[in-house]
């Protein structure tokens, strides 16, 4: 008998150029903590579609379990939300723009699990019809919720701020009280919030921490911190993950469930 496919989470690529100034060449990425956090921490295998179109996402989606949206250098262009790029020297990746925004879209329509990190939350709430402070910082009676780049990582990753979570919701569950310390590594943040979204927590200063899609058919929750950063060691973040990946393989057992209908149907007619 063969063994069952594993469970797969489709993380989209970021588009960078990499090399010396006029002699770089293109690269599609993904951050190592993405994919091993969706490895250790939902159990399930994380996998890429190289050049993917959005024509296609379709297709795509029947082949995997859940959809991680991940953090990047970049920001999504906010000619998305009707407004000019603020500071030019920011990176920003049109491409994954393309295709991301669509896909969040697919997800809540088709019920395939959905877990949005920093850029990828914001990539959310854009592709519902929600706006971003481009930068939050430079808003009057906001917290400048940058990390120090210079700091080593185990600093910039490391709890900066309470957020407040909705009473009685998930996150409140997964964190085991209403409140719960994060890290902050962010310069744009939600501005007007998508119709689509309800609030599930927010920094001390009101921006947006952790949304929920409102009557999503399957797990659908976006965060604008990391929780991706070192899950298994923190239960907050390793709740989070392990609650994708129920989500992720309760998918799949319906999936491959369709596949053997499917193919018993074939075999008989």
């Amino acid at each position: 008998m063969n063994p069952s496919p594993p469970c797969m989470v489709w993380l989209p690529a970021d588009h960078r150029l990499l090399g010396d100034h006029g002699h770089q060449m293109p690269f599609l990425m993904l951050g190592d903590k993405y994919a091993r956090a969706v490895k250790v921490g939902a159990q399930a295998q994380p996998i890429m579609f190289p050049l993917a179109d959005a024509e296609h996402i379709g297709e795509l989606l029947a082949l995997v379990d859940g959809v991680m949206l991940t953090g990047s250098p970049s920001n999504v262009h906010p000619t998305h939300f009707n407004e000019d790029v603020a500071d030019p020297a920011l990176p920003l990746d049109p491409v994954r723009d393309e295709l991301t925004l669509a896909l969040v879209k697919a997800c809540v329509r088709e019920g395939v699990p959905l877990l949005g990190v920093c850029r990828g939350f914001q990539e959310i709430n854009v592709a519902l019809g929600g706006t971003l402070h481009q930068r939050v910082h430079d808003v009057p009676g906001l917290m400048d919720h940058r990390e120090a780049k210079s700091a080593p990582f185990d600093e910039q990753y490391a709890p900066s701020h309470p957020i407040a979570l909705v009473p009685g919701s998930v996150f409140e569950t997964w964190a085991g009280g209403p409140e719960v310390m994060v890290n902050s590594l962010h310069g744009q943040g939600i501005n007007r919030l998508a119709d689509g979204l309800e609030v599930m927590g927010r920094a001390p200063d009101g921006v947006v921490e952790a949304v929920a899609v409102k009557g999503a058919r399957n797990f659908a929750y976006a965060v604008q911190f990391h929780p991706e950063w070192r899950c298994w060691e923190n239960p907050f973040y390793s709740a989070i993950f392990e609650a994708f990946g129920v989500a992720c393989r309760q998918r799949r057992s319906l999936r491959l469930q369709a596949q053997d209908l499917a193919r018993s149907r074939a075999t008989i007619a």
